[in-house]
């Protein structure tokens, strides 16, 4: 049996990064996986690393076990967060894009509270039977759903994608006329080259893109607030620790499903904007209260409530735009011919990053301090709007074809200019 107490600090960071480090190989396997088997078939083999996962970890007496599982869960978690954005972009009519492709993140935000909520009742072996339980059923329920019509289409399955869009779509609509626009939208005579993504300005633009909302997602801390929200809390409120970890993961299902509902109203820019300056705030506030409290500046309601509250509104303004719009935007701005290999590059950059900050978390917060740590991921928050500001192109109530047409357009532009 795995002695009580071995999570130490350190051993504690690498199960929290180790996972990240899986879904680094994860994510970089995924493009090749969902062009090569396609999308659906995908979703069934990222499923199965997650069960042996969950089993490994159910079943181990030795921390090498827990590290192992905990990698495989990481890996299908690489694959899953490239094949679900694209699966559901491609099956999404582009008045409801915005509101499904919210429901990703959506749901890792209703996992988390469930496994927050668990975690008060359960031991660690009781959460890796929960989660070997949910493997099965992510397996047996990808087998009732149809491939994406676009890559049936990209392989000549006209036929299959009729079917797989008839199966999608409300029995009244003409799924030929939606096929016939897929077709002339996937241009079959230019083949993918890796090349492309430094020769040709319209799969470079959408890729750094995607790569600098990715990475400015994990430098606002989340991953690292994330694990170590529980950890956090006891500095303060001890007692209330645990209550207020399940709270932060109730209030940030609540604020995901209004970014759901505000996905194509708002608009994805907008969102972005009043998110971070949102997440900059509450991380300064933050900040602020690690000074006071190094200082004994304050009273015993302000060190039990401001990091809750602080916290809560990080979260808000996270759920809002930065958990849910980076994997949205993702999904939508790469051409059908480089999605697969696009999206592997920026889930890895996404999982890179998020590696590097969940292990030198609190090594950031020796060095810089706690309240150094906060002000730092504050000021990359403001980093984020501005890049948004400057870079992003609105992507709401446009359809996949209609925005790989302005990435075209930009790149025909800028070379008739030149």
């Amino acid at each position: 049996m795995i002695k009580s107490g071995v999570l130490n600090k350190q051993n504690a960071g690498w199960f929290g990064s180790l996972m990240t480090v899986g879904e680094i190989f994860g994510g970089s396997s995924g493009g090749w996986c969902i062009e090569k088997f396609g999308r659906r078939k995908s979703l069934m083999i990222a499923s199965v690393p997650f069960l042996l996962g969950w089993v490994v970890m159910l079943s181990s007496s030795t921390l090498t076990y827990l590290y192992a599982g905990r990698f495989l869960t990481g890996f299908s978690s690489g694959l899953v967060t490239v094949c679900v954005p694209v699966y559901i972009a491609e099956i999404s009519t582009k008045s409801m894009r915005g509101v499904l492709g919210s429901c990703t993140q959506l749901f890792i935000t209703i996992g988390v509270l469930l496994a927050y909520a668990c975690g008060l009742h359960f031991d660690w072996r009781g959460l890796a039977l929960i989660g070997a339980i949910q493997a099965v059923l992510a397996l047996v329920m990808s087998f009732l759903i149809p491939e994406t019509p676009r890559w049936l289409l990209g392989r000549n399955q006209k036929a299959e994608a009729i079917q797989a869009l008839k199966a999608l779509r409300d029995s009244h609509m003409d799924v030929q006329e939606e096929c016939r626009d897929i077709e002339e939208g996937l241009d079959p005579q230019e083949d993918f080259a890796w090349s492309g993504f430094l020769q040709k300005p319209e799969l470079s633009r959408p890729l750094f893109i995607a790569l600098m909302l990715f990475t400015f997602q994990q430098l606002s801390g989340i991953s690292a607030v994330t694990f170590y929200t529980v950890l956090m809390f006891e500095s303060g409120i001890p007692d209330l620790a645990h209550g207020a970890t399940v709270a932060v993961g109730a209030i940030q299902v609540v604020a995901t499903f209004a970014a759901c509902l505000l996905m194509d109203r708002a608009g994805r820019r907008k969102l972005l904007i009043i998110a971070g300056i949102i997440m900059s705030a509450s991380l300064f506030i933050f900040g602020l209260y690690y000074k006071l409290q190094a200082s004994n500046s304050l009273s015993s309601t302000m060190n039990t409530w401001l990091p809750v509250c602080s916290l809560m509104i990080y979260i808000v303004g996270f759920s809002l735009g930065w958990g849910p719009i980076p994997m949205l935007v993702m999904s939508e701005i790469f051409p059908s011919r480089a999605r697969g290999a696009a999206s592997s590059i920026a889930i890895l950059g996404n999982w890179l990053v998020a590696f590097v900050v969940t292990k030198e978390f609190m090594t950031m917060q020796t060095i810089l301090g706690q309240d150094g740590t906060f002000y730092l991921f504050a000021m990359f928050c403001l980093m984020s709007v501005m890049f948004v500001w400057k870079y992003l192109p609105e992507t709401k109530g446009k359809s996949l074809e209609e925005i790989e047409h302005y990435f075209h357009e930009k790149t025909l532009m800028k070379k008739s200019i030149l």
